[in-house]
């Protein structure tokens, strides 16, 4: 699964990698703990042109009756986004890039479970295949939000977990947020584990461990 990530880049920079085109109005800060229920930075396309705002992640099916099934759909497994109630119409209509500069994932042992910090040797911010919807509650407040696409692992994650987000090549995020496509199996292609010789992984500290720790000092190697 992907519970856990970091956003710290800077904010010009994300807009350039991503070809932000349209505005962006909203607070941007750095967070080392990014958690379930937070507000994270994501990329959709108009139909024109590619813009930046935050989603809550836990996605909240349009047809839910209640927000709180928001969190139990953190992820979604790429093999079963197509035939699954919860996601089906979002892989079909609503995809967006879940912005991250690094993932965490713990690594289990006989003896413990070992916080490791997933990122990219480049350190470069990446886009995660991810699904919005829009739901309204019976107050007629609206809630965006959205969840992660985890696909099987690469060599590199295969020594730590089962599972790892769907990391989309850059060349591939422009079909990706088209949502003119509604092509299901043409946009399998893109749910690949990405490739491991372009990322590290390494221990940090347990304190990663709480959502309340959100600092620098968490990003940083252990040995």
């Amino acid at each position: 699964m992907c519970g856990r990530f970091t956003l710290f880049a800077n904010l010009e920079e994300i807009k350039e990698r991503f070809d932000i085109q349209g505005s962006f109005d909203e607070e941007y800060q750095n967070s080392y703990n990014i958690a379930p229920s937070h507000s994270v930075l994501s990329v959709i396309n108009d139909g024109i042109r590619n813009r930046l705002g935050y989603l809550r992640w836990g996605l909240i099916p349009f047809w839910a009756k209640d927000e709180k099934v928001g969190y139990k759909m953190i992820n979604a497994r790429a093999e079963t986004i197509a035939d699954k109630a919860s996601f089906k119409n979002a892989y079909k209509k609503k995809r967006c890039l879940i912005i991250a500069d690094s993932f965490y994932e713990w690594k289990k042992t006989p003896e413990r479970k070992i916080p490791m910090r997933i990122k990219l040797k480049d350190a470069s911010p990446f886009g995660m295949a991810g699904l919005f919807e829009s739901w309204k509650s019976p107050d007629g407040k609206i809630i965006h939000s959205c969840s992660v696409i985890t696909t099987v692992p690469n060599e590199l994650m295969g020594g730590i977990h089962d599972r790892m987000p769907a990391i989309l090549k850059p060349e591939d995020e422009k079909a990706w947020l088209d949502l003119s496509n509604h092509d299901t199996a043409y946009l399998q292609q893109f749910l690949k584990p990405f490739d491991s010789e372009r990322m590290e992984a390494f221990e940090v500290s347990t304190e990663v461990n709480s959502p309340k720790n959100n600092s620098p000092n968490l990003i940083q190697p252990t040995c």
